[in-house]
This record gives C-alpha cells, structure tokens and sequence, in this order.
C-alpha cells in the first residue's frame, strides 16, 4: 500500500481572497454568495453549509506552484475563515462515494494516467496510481463538474 496525503489550496491565496475580494494572479473578482448546492471548500476540504454559510468563487490554477503553463479554473472557499485540511492518508469522507476523475501526473506536468472512480473505488484507485513510480502526484476532479478539487502527494 502506498501511502498519500490531500493538499488544499495554500493558506495565502484563501486569505488573499478573502482579503482583496479578487482571484489571486489573475484579478477577477471573487463572488460572494450564499452556499446553494453541494459546494466543496478547497482549503478545509468540508462542505459550505448549504443555505447556511457564504461562499467565495474564484478562479484558481491548480498547477500555479507545479508548472507552466496555467489551467486556471472556478474554486470555491468558506466565506469565513476556515482550518486547512491537514492531509491524512485517504481521500477526504466528503468525497467518498462521490464521481470522482483522478489524473495522475508526472514530470513536466504530463498526463500519464486517468481514472474515472464512484462507489466508493477512490481510495484504491489512488493506490494503484501511486504504484506507478513515475506518478508524482494526483488531481482530483469532480466527475460531473469537472472542477478541481484538491491533489493527493506521497507521503
């Protein structure tokens, strides 16, 4: 068994945010909002409050501190600040179960491998993929959205 963490979004570009109301990098505004739906925070990695708690959509670049060239897409934060998740060796509960796309990249940011994963399959999935010596590290996306959620790392 291989072992992984999940990484959130950096501290500094959730406080940036919600400091500047603007996309780090990029300078778009960020939407404030109330949570409507099932809404993902990138930093905590917990679901926003449906109806309950405000939310920040932004644009982001995944790949922004792993390479060139830039994929920005929409992200959601916590309104309010929140605890970045610490990591863990699984795939975060809120996400089991759920659609989920797994990419596994390698040196220069190359696609090498994608799983597609519901039902539960996602932690196994991950293993298999961290099997591959030349995998160093995991996005993962909503299936059905097709956003970023958060990268998985070895440990």
């Amino acid at each position: 068994m291989t072992s992984f963490h999940a990484v959130a979004i950096p501290t500094e570009i959730a406080e940036q945010v919600r400091t500047t109301g603007k996309s780090p990098h990029y300078g778009f505004p960020a939407h404030r909002e109330v949570a409507a739906g099932r809404t993902p925070c990138r930093r905590c990695l917990q679901l926003i409050e449906h109806r309950q708690e405000e939310r920040l959509l932004f644009s982001y670049d995944p790949f922004r501190e792993l390479g060139q060239p830039p994929l920005p897409g929409p992200v959601y934060i916590h309104a309010e600040p929140c605890t970045r998740h610490s990591g863990g060796g699984a795939i975060p509960e809120q996400y089991q179960g759920h659609l989920l796309t797994l990419e596994g990249y390698g040196a220069d940011r190359a696609l090498l491998k994608e799983i597609r994963v519901s039902n539960g399959a996602e932690q196994e999935a991950a293993e298999r993929m961290f099997c591959e010596p030349e995998i160093r590290y995991v996005h993962v996306r909503s299936t059905e959205a097709g956003c970023f959620l958060f990268r998985l790392e070895r440990c």
